[in-house]
């Protein structure tokens, strides 16, 4: 896919690149990142797995309007002739810088507004390991329904986790994220309005 930069209020996305590396191979040996699948070894692994993604993918750092570089967010297994897609690679790497600002909301927002309203797309769908329990919780709160599991699917942690199998079609979006997402964002545009300036 074409670099693409998505803008917001509050948040760019812009795309992953192999200077991002070191960035984001200290977000992923986080512990935010506990229940993700296992990532690269080393910095240059991460460089190198950056560098040899598929064209046919879109892979953005959640960029904060100071410039801070806060997260990550992928869109992969395009598939125009099924009309689906899976948005997935999220982590929020740095929760301080985005203590009170609706980055997270705003990021889905921009993936989901790529993926219905300019790929034309009518399906998301992804897995999140049963014990992350969180990203589940946030996945549903957002509009995703959870469709099924695949038992002991995944290793993590040293012990096998069902895949929680979560899916969203358009109308679920214009329906119920949408509303629920420009809330979000509505109610962090209020608190940044009464917020003190430096």
């Amino acid at each position: 896919m074409p670099a693409l930069t998505l803008s917001g209020e509050f948040v760019d996305l812009v795309p992953l690149t192999p200077e991002h590396a070191a960035l984001t191979f200290g977000w992923r040996q986080s512990q935010r990142a506990a229940n993700l699948n296992r990532g690269a070894a080393t910095v240059a692994q991460q460089a190198a797995w950056i560098a040899k993604r598929p064209e046919a993918e879109y892979n953005f750092v959640i960029r904060l309007k100071d410039g801070r570089e806060v997260g990550m967010v992928s869109v992969t297994g395009i598939d125009t002739e099924h009309s689906h897609c899976e948005p997935g690679r999220f982590l929020i790497g740095d929760e301080d810088a985005v203590r009170g600002i609706p980055a997270a909301v705003e990021a889905m927002k921009l993936v989901y507004e790529l993926v219905f309203d300019r790929l034309g797309l009518q399906r998301i769908y992804g897995t999140v390991a049963s014990d992350n329990t969180l990203m589940i919780k946030w996945q549903k709160f957002l509009g995703m329904k959870e469709e099924g599991r695949m038992r002991r699917h995944y290793f993590i942690n040293g012990h096998f986790q069902d895949a929680v199998w979560m899916g969203m079609l358009v109308d679920e979006y214009r329906t119920q994220a949408l509303p629920r997402m420009n809330s979000l964002i509505a109610a962090g545009r209020k608190a940044a309005a009464l917020k003190p300036k430096d």
